[in-house]
């Protein structure tokens, strides 16, 4: 005969009460929340919709290269004025969408032209920039999110980067 362990009715509650508080978004409810986060953060120039879906202590990796996290809306503002002061037209499209369980993948394309200061100097060039953002959801809120994203590329299109001849010689 298995003995199962008997839990203690002040664990049983606690354990309850720890998921009534933290039971997770539905994985539909938190794809509509990255789709709303790229409409209105990237598109619509929505600042209070980051103060609204991006927890105080959420940590962010990915949007400055190998450089360290971003922390909490405070971080994240600046990164959101340097690209839309270099793009101020940008626009970015959502291509694919999914989740499970706390996640959500978002696959996007950026188009902007670069009008303005950030990057070097203005080069009037269109760019196309792709990127996969993951986020980790919690509560209604981004709490961790990781960006890979054409960063050399972007540098690229606008002309502040050239490949070394040997490889462009064999593109």
């Amino acid at each position: 005969m298995i003995r199962l362990p008997r839990l203690r009715v002040s664990s049983a509650r606690a354990t309850l009460g720890y998921l009534k508080e933290h039971t997770p978004m539905p994985v539909k409810e938190n794809v509509e929340l990255m789709r709303r986060w790229f409409r209105e953060v990237w598109n619509e120039a929505k600042v209070e919709t980051i103060h609204e879906l991006f927890s105080p202590d959420a940590s962010l990796t990915g949007h400055y290269g190998t450089k360290s996290a971003i922390r909490g809306p405070h971080e994240f503002l600046p990164f959101v004025q340097l690209i839309r002061t270099a793009f101020p037209d940008i626009k970015l499209k959502v291509e694919d969408a999914f989740g499970a369980h706390d996640k959500v993948v978002v696959r996007w394309i950026a188009t902007g032209i670069h009008s303005g200061e950030g990057f070097g100097p203005p080069s009037n060039k269109t760019v196309h920039v792709t990127g996969v953002t993951i986020a980790r959801i919690a509560d209604g809120k981004i709490v961790e999110g990781w960006d890979n994203w054409d960063q050399l590329g972007l540098l690229e299109q606008i002309g502040a980067y050239r490949p070394p001849a040997v490889l462009a010689k064999s593109a």
